[in-house]
This record gives structure tokens, C-alpha cells and sequence, in this order.
């Protein structure tokens, strides 16, 4: 278990991310998504990631159902504020924001201090829980202003007040996160998809700033979408077409893993997770066979010269921090 930044809470090295089992582009039936939990606390999972914005409130309502199965003290839940859902009723599909589901709520953004807090009420409240143990500003990035001026502050009196346990923000790039880790008091940040294989922008600024402050950062996206997980024609990098010089960037890499006797997957997985800021990589599932795939390439292990053919082939930098190695 690591701990985040200097919060007591506590996560696993590998997370259960829940946006599949919302129905994340197609549909997931209750009794699978609910097996779907059931086989991440099997692999030892402990760390649960959800959101509102993930199928409109169904994601947080799947897992904490899921989740009372099991002693509260030995797991911990972050949910996300700053998408708040009111009710609807234009009816259709949510496909439009990516979730399989009927369009009951529509989401506003909402990163004020009395939308911080209904936010997280109604996740409470779908989740069956009271109290979660981190909780991540969502995705402010054109709402940096009142995220700042209104959101963090109501997140910092939650954990005064004992409410939360460790507070952060999650987002798909770096620079605002290395702001909130440099000019605030978050105890994690959430990364998603810009450190892996294919992009390693976080280590410019955003690792050396959470590593000097104590800050954790948790690494989501770790597949780029899908194109280090099955790099193909068609295969997506960050939820669109990849490109071909990325996709044949992709397959030398796979072809090298492969050679060394590993997985791409492995591979990816163990890039994610080597640098000392990182706390955990959270990696997203919708299915039974996910979950045991994603657990068994966290622990198959990765040669120490397939570091170094990718480095000495251009495909990772020199100064890339690789497992067993401290960051430059």
C-alpha cells in the first residue's frame, strides 16, 4: 500500500477505475459489472475510482453496491466534483457524452464551494457510503478560475472537517496539475494518459514538482485509450483515430517486449508505475477478464534490457525513468 502525499490514505499499486462498468460506449449488465468488482478484490484491488460524469451516476451506484459486500476499512473510494447532474427529461442516450445510458440528468459544470459540496452529497448518496476518502476536482481545465478561487478552498475545508480523507484534481494534461501541486495543498493529483509509453510530457514538470512538494500523483490512461493495449489499424489514442506514426511507434514497441519474452502490456503498466511519485495506475474495466488481464500484466515482469533497447532505439528518451531506476 502507499500512502497519499501526507494524507493517511492509503491505495494499492493498481486501481479499479469504474467508467466501464457506467457503460462506457456499450452497455454492461448489473450482474457483470457487479462480478467485475467482485474479481479486482480478488486480485487484492483495494483502490476504487469513480466519478458523477461516469454514466451519468451509474458508475457510483454499481461499485458502492458492489463495494458494501466488504469491510469499509479495507478499501479506499475517490469520487470527483465539479460535474454536477440535474435531472432531465429530453430523453435518448447519453452517447453523445460516451455512457450507454438513458439521458436522465444532464451534467453542469459546477466548481463553486456549494457545487463542490451538493456534488459530493449526491455521490455519497449513490455510492451508499458517508464518507469517501479522496476526492479530485474534475477536469477544471476551462474553469481553472473559479476551481481555484472556489472549488480547492471548499475541498481543503472537507478535509479539515474530516469529511474526506485526501483531496486532488484529475486531468488529461499537465500543466494546471503542476499548478495545483506547486500553489496549493493537494495531497494527490490525477494524470491521465501523459505518462506512458507513447507521451511522456508529466515528466517535464509535473513528476520533479510532485516528487519536491510530497505530492502523489496517480496515473490514469496508461493504454492511451486502447493503442498500447492492441496497437492495430483502427486503434484509438486519447478516444480518437490514432495516428500512423504512432501506431508504428506502438508496434516496435510491442515487437521489442515481445522479444525480451514480455507483453506490451506489461510493459506499459510497469512504465507507468516506476517513477517514485507514482502511487498508483489506475486502469479501467468492464469485464471479469479485464480485471485478472490488467492484474496479471501488472505483475509479469519486464527485462531490464528491454529498457534499454527502447531507450538506445529512440522509442523511450534517455532520461525516461524505467522500474529500478530513480528519475533523472
Amino acid at each position: 500500500m502507499n500512502r497519499l502525499g501526507r494524507s493517511g490514505v492509503e491505495v494499492t499499486g493498481l486501481a479499479f477505475g469504474s467508467s466501464g462498468i457506467g457503460n462506457l460506449y456499450t452497455e454492461v449488465g448489473e450482474e457483470a459489472a457487479h462480478e467485475t468488482v467482485r474479481a479486482a478484490w480478488r486480485r487484492g484491488i483495494r483502490y476504487f475510482d469513480t466519478a458523477p460524469h461516469y454514466g451519468i451516476g451509474l458508475a457510483e451506484r454499481r461499485l458502492g453496491a458492489a463495494l458494501r459486500e466488504y469491510p469499509r476499512e479495507q478499501y479506499t473510494v475517490s469520487t470527483k466534483v465539479g460535474r454536477r447532474l440535474e435531472p432531465a427529461d429530453a430523453g435518448g442516450d447519453d452517447l453523445a457524452h460516451g455512457f450507454a445510458v438513458p439521458a436522465t440528468h444532464r451534467r453542469v459544470w459546477d466548481f463553486s464551494a456549494d457545487g463542490v459540496r451538493r456534488t459530493l452529497e449526491a455521490s455519497l448518496e449513490r455510492l451508499g457510503l458517508d464518507r469517501v476518502d479522496v476526492v479530485y476536482l474534475h477536469d477544471p481545465d476551462d474553469h481553472a478560475e473559479q476551481a481555484f478561487r472556489e472549488g480547492y478552498p471548499a475541498l481543503e475545508e472537507l478535509r479539515a472537517e474530516g469529511v474526506v480523507g485526501a483531496i486532488g484534481a484529475g486531468m488529461n494534461q499537465t500543466a494546471m496539475l503542476t499548478r495545483f501541486v506547486r500553489d496549493t495543498d493537494v495531497d494527490v493529483v490525477l494524470c491521465a494518459g501523459r505518462h506512458t509509453l507513447l507521451d511522456q510530457s508529466a515528466s517535464a514538470a509535473l513528476l520533479p514538482a510532485a516528487l519536491e512538494h510530497g505530492t502523489s500523483v496517480v496515473i490514469g490512461g496508461a493504454f492511451n485509450s486502447g493503442l498500447l493495449a492492441d496497437p492495430r489499424p483502427g486503434a484509438t489514442y486519447d478516444y480518437a483515430p490514432a495516428p500512423a506514426a504512432l501506431l508504428n511507434r506502438a508496434l516496435r514497441i510491442r515487437e521489442a517486449a515481445e522479444r525480451h519474452g514480455t507483453t506490451l502490456r506489461a510493459a506499459a503498466l510497469a512504465f507507468c508505475a516506476a517513477h517514485p511519485a507514482v502511487a498508483s495506475v489506475l486502469v479501467g474495466a468492464r469485464s471479469t477478464a479485464e480485471v485478472h488481464d490488467c492484474a496479471d500484466q501488472f505483475a509479469t515482469p519486464v527485462p531490464a534490457a528491454l529498457w534499454q533497447e527502447l531507450r538506445d532505439t529512440g522509442l523511450l528518451p534517455s532520461d525516461a525513468p524505467v522500474p529500478a531506476e530513480e528519475p533523472s
